[in-house]
């Protein structure tokens, strides 16, 4: 499963399992202390083929132009009817956030693969995403989601049009991870990262968490949770989920990490 890490990558994305792009498997998901997130695990497409030398890290990469959906009038709520595991998390719409106005916008490989390397090659995040290396590393974890069957999407974090984060919404319930926690029918998952070095450390991990957990409930009726899988270590992270509405479950196992079980419920949205 990707990291659940939100510390200063600020929520590192879960990782999904290199043979079905999900989760529990594969890597996590952070949120506050570092830029990695809750990460990802190994890959079984190791990229290693390509050299590296010629992969200047250090270089400035350009911000894609991301279009993001007008907010003039707000969509209505999917019909949990469809054949989207994730209800259609492209015409979600934006999420209102103290920050400005959030976008999840799935990812297009062509366009965002050299922001998305560069984010994956900041030591911070590839502390937990694992995948540190050329841009081909990023371009197969992400296709392992996108040429999936919808369960897992890999998305940018737009805020007011800039991108900024890397977030992973996937059905935690058809993922790995349900052999290792009880779950429940349409549990959705999050993993994050933090992109930008600006937005790290200052709140912005768990503001986002907020919102984006939120978003999730009001454009998935059917989904009564949103889960994350920190690892336990990340006192960080874990911190940043608990100040974003999320409460402690249990601690678990998870083949790569022992994990912080972090639930968002419907019933409890206004309570945390």
């Amino acid at each position: 499963m990707p990291p659940t890490d939100a510390r200063t990558g600020e929520a590192r994305a879960g990782d999904v399992a290199r043979t079905d792009g999900r989760g529990a498997e594969g890597r996590g998901a952070d949120g506050e202390g570092d830029a990695g997130g809750t990460g990802s695990g190994t890959s079984a497409v190791a990229g290693g083929c390509e050299d590296t030398l010629d992969l200047d890290l250090h270089a400035p990469v350009p911000l894609p132009s991301v279009p993001v959906p007008s907010a003039a009038a707000p969509a209505e709520p999917p019909d949990p009817g469809g054949d989207d595991p994730l209800d259609g998390v492209a015409g979600w719409g934006p999420a209102t956030t103290p920050l400005g106005a959030f976008h999840l916008v799935p990812v297009e490989v062509e366009r965002d693969l050299a922001l998305l390397t560069g984010w994956m090659n900041d030591p911070a995040v590839a502390e937990y995403w694992h995948l540190a290396g050329p841009p081909g590393t990023t371009e197969a974890h992400l296709r392992a989601q996108l040429d999936g069957d919808g369960r897992s999407v890999p998305c940018l974090g737009v805020l007011d049009g800039t991108p900024m984060s890397y977030w992973e919404v996937y059905r935690a319930d058809l993922d790995p991870l349900a052999r290792y926690y009880p779950a429940r029918p349409h549990d959705t998952g999050l993993h994050l990262l933090i992109g930008r070095i600006a937005d790290r450390g200052r709140g912005t991990g768990a503001v986002l968490l907020r919102a984006v957990a939120d978003h999730v409930l009001d454009r998935r009726p059917s989904c009564a949770r949103v889960v994350a899988e920190p690892d336990l270590r990340n006192t960080a992270s874990v911190a940043a989920f608990l100040a974003g509405g999320f409460r402690f479950a249990l601690e678990t196992e998870l083949p790569d990490k022992r994990a912080a079980l972090m639930i968002r419920e419907r019933a409890l949205r206004e309570l945390l």
